[in-house]
């Protein structure tokens, strides 16, 4: 069965997905609904660079902003899939560097990033208020950018065994078909791969992205326990979730994923 690619009815209320309890941490991840924005990027979208009217997306934000006033200063990346992670301060939030992760370790920062079916990964040191967000493409994971995001956050000052990560909305392997080549490479380059891969039609295979991403975390530091995964599969549930997959490859809005402390 195809999975259902059409928006639900416009929502004035944003769908925010929380991973942890303790409130000194913004945090989220952004489902579709509750913006204004029309056609492929219904309606949610916060993305100025696909193509949307840059109307909408400002009222997007100042919908968003309303539902999380700490969003006033958001650190946001040009993302290539790769693994290169940068440190944003007040002074550099606003450059939006070319890179797949980011952290910083000044309260009032918020990081964001975006993604239709690649993996957000959220991470925080509470004790010593160090956070990091993470873009995981198929790339991205094969370059570890989740060991690269766990090694800038130490570089910080936060500890591995402290950090703890969300693993948010993204293509489940119930959707993510990839070239059986690109699943052998998986297998051949990232240690553990192999389990998470299953084979799919003749010359396909199907990889479980978050999980090869939670055994990257855990070879990176973090204890199994600091480890959660947010939401569903972003093609099963295009309705809440943007998704290129669902679209048929065709441009998308975009969710943001969003991470820091508080000033």
């Amino acid at each position: 069965m195809e999975p259902h690619t059409e928006p639900s009815p416009v929502s004035s209320r944003v769908e925010i997905l929380r991973a942890w309890p303790d409130t000194s941490i913004c945090h989220g991840f952004i489902g579709r609904a509750g913006g204004v924005s029309t056609d492929a990027f219904a309606s949610m979208n916060l993305s100025y660079w696909v193509g949307d009217d840059e109307r909408a997306v400002d009222t997007n934000w100042k919908r968003l902003r309303r539902e999380v006033p700490d969003l006033k200063l958001v650190a946001r990346l040009n993302q290539v899939h790769g693994s290169v992670v940068h440190a944003a301060t007040r002074d550099t939030a606003g450059l939006r560097p070319a890179g797949d992760g980011i952290v910083t370790a000044e309260p009032g920062v918020m990081l964001g990033i975006f993604s239709a079916d690649c993996v957000p990964i959220l991470l925080v040191d509470a004790k010593r208020k160090v956070a990091g967000a993470l873009h995981a493409g198929w790339r991205g994971v094969i370059a570890d950018i989740a060991g690269a995001g766990v090694r800038a956050m130490a570089q910080l000052g936060a500890r591995p065994s402290d950090i703890r990560a969300a693993i948010g909305p993204s293509i489940g392997q119930c959707c993510f078909e990839v070239d059986a080549e690109l699943g052998d490479r998986f297998g051949r380059e990232i240690d553990g791969a192999r389990n998470h891969t299953r084979a799919g039609r003749p010359g396909k295979a199907f990889i479980d992205l978050r999980a090869v991403v939670r055994d990257q975390l855990e070879r990176a530091g973090l204890a199994p326990a600091n480890i959660t995964s947010v939401g569903p599969c972003t093609q099963c549930a295009s309705d809440r979730f943007f998704s290129r997959r669902a679209a048929r490859g065709k441009t998308t809005g975009l969710q943001m994923s969003f991470v820091g402390f508080a000033a």
